[in-house]
């Protein structure tokens, strides 16, 4: 049966289609006595095949699709790159960028590395590791007010009402009290300070509450009370059941005669489904809790990675002849963040505070700018330009006469009216 199938089908059913291909247009090309080149030649047909692929997948589509496309875009755009996109948002972005590369040459990132974890022992570990403390706060003591005003400052319409109202601090450009430029600006600023302080004062109290959550911890005198930002990599945590799991660790033993047990992963990734996991097999046949301490085992795990579906490591016991070493994977993890949700569960802690899957996974927090926000920003640069319009025919019916910029300038600041920033007011109270 195998005999009679063709082995090259596609070669000839190729070969077919250009035979035909090359008949019909020899029969419609010119006469027999023009010697006049055809313009569809066939090539090589062993050479073309041989470089045809077998199989085109669909990122070979995306690809081609996005060589004719998307680079032509790309040089428009830095064509279009000069001071139109400086004042529609560009300063934004370079001051961005200059913030992003000062605050990588001030806080320089660990490098990552595997480790061995000894069962119980904290204090064997040969590098230091994070806290294991949860912060969810956008800024601290000293950057608040800073990162406050750069997150209002960054928004056209708060950058315009201040550069009008620091122009008032100059005597030929003044043309009003000063107070009737700063109160309402100050106004709007200190609501928005007020706002944010309050959602800060917010988050720093749940992450307060769940870094005080105590847990017990197996010591070689007994359990012991822990707070959870006292945890460290090598401890021996005790969870119960319906109780959130403090930091990524080792599934060691559990109370379920099946040495298995069953989690609830729905704040970690959004599953509603219960999650098995087993528990190491040298470690579960331990006849009592307290022999954990009578063997001399260590878990060596890889570092920490970005992904909640993988894990690789292996379990030793040196005190054995010979010594036993067992295979662990994603099954034998237990991912912080995530509930027990059947029996009492031992693992040892392997990763903590920000090398835990879950904050790793997790982005910083941002400030939220509503539809609202976004389209008065826009509506105060389309009045920007008529109002810088409408300054300089102002200016030209003066003919240009003496110190005309000044005059311009001038212009600008009588009729910055037409941008109220009672517009700036409703809207702090609104978000």
């Amino acid at each position: 049966m195998a005999d009679q199938i063709p082995l090259y089908p596609v070669r000839s059913a190729a070969a077919a289609a250009n035979r035909k291909r090359a008949a019909y247009y020899s029969a419609a090309g010119p006469g027999p006595g023009a010697e006049r080149p055809s313009r569809y030649q066939l090539e090589d047909e062993s050479a073309h095949l041989d470089e045809m692929p077998l199989m085109m997948s669909e990122e070979g589509f995306e690809n081609d699709e996005s060589d004719y496309h998307t680079l032509p875009r790309a040089r428009i755009t830095q064509r279009k790159r000069g001071l139109e996109w400086f004042v529609c948002g560009g300063w934004k972005f370079l001051c961005t960028s200059c913030c992003d590369w000062l605050i990588n040459i001030c806080q320089r990132k660990r490098e990552l590395k595997a480790r061995t974890v000894w069962l119980g022992y904290p204090e064997k570990c040969e590098e230091k590791h994070p806290r294991n403390s949860i912060k969810n706060q956008k800024y601290n003591v000293f950057t608040f007010i800073p990162g406050v005003l750069y997150e209002q400052f960054k928004f056209f319409l708060n950058l315009y009402f201040l550069v009008v109202s620091c122009s008032q601090f100059v005597p030929a450009l003044k043309i009003g009290y000063l107070y009737t430029y700063w109160a309402p600006l100050g106004f709007v600023l200190a609501v928005t300070i007020m706002r944010e302080a309050i959602d800060e004062f917010r988050r720093f109290q749940r992450d307060k509450e769940v870094n005080s959550q105590l847990y017990s911890k197996l010591t070689v005198r007994g359990k012991v009370q822990v707070k959870s930002s006292d945890i460290q990599v090598g401890d021996l945590i005790i969870v119960e059941k319906n109780q959130r799991i403090p930091s990524d660790m080792v599934f060691l033993r559990t109370s379920e005669k099946a040495g298995s047990c069953f989690i609830r992963t729905d704040q970690l990734d959004g599953e509603t489904d219960w999650k098995l996991k087993v528990a190491v097999s040298c470690t579960q046949r331990l006849p009592a809790l307290g022999d954990l301490f009578s063997i001399s085992a260590y878990v060596y795990a890889q570092k920490p990675q970005l992904d909640i579906h993988s894990f690789e490591g292996t379990f030793t016991r040196e005190d054995c002849d010979p010594p036993i070493h067992e295979s662990l994977s994603i099954e034998n993890t237990l991912w912080a963040s995530t509930i027990v949700a059947s029996g009492t569960v031992i693992g040892v802690v392997i990763y903590t505070g920000k090398e835990t899957r879950s904050v790793m996974n997790t982005s910083n927090p941002k400030n939220k700018v509503g539809l609202l926000d976004l389209e008065l920003n826009q509506l105060t640069k389309a009045l920007f330009v008529a109002l810088v319009a409408l300054s300089v025919v102002m200016v030209t019916l003066q003919g240009f006469v003496g110190p005309w910029y000044r005059n311009l300038f001038r212009f600008l600041l009588l009729f910055s009216y037409i941008i109220p920033i009672r517009s700036r007011t409703l809207m702090s109270f609104l978000l």
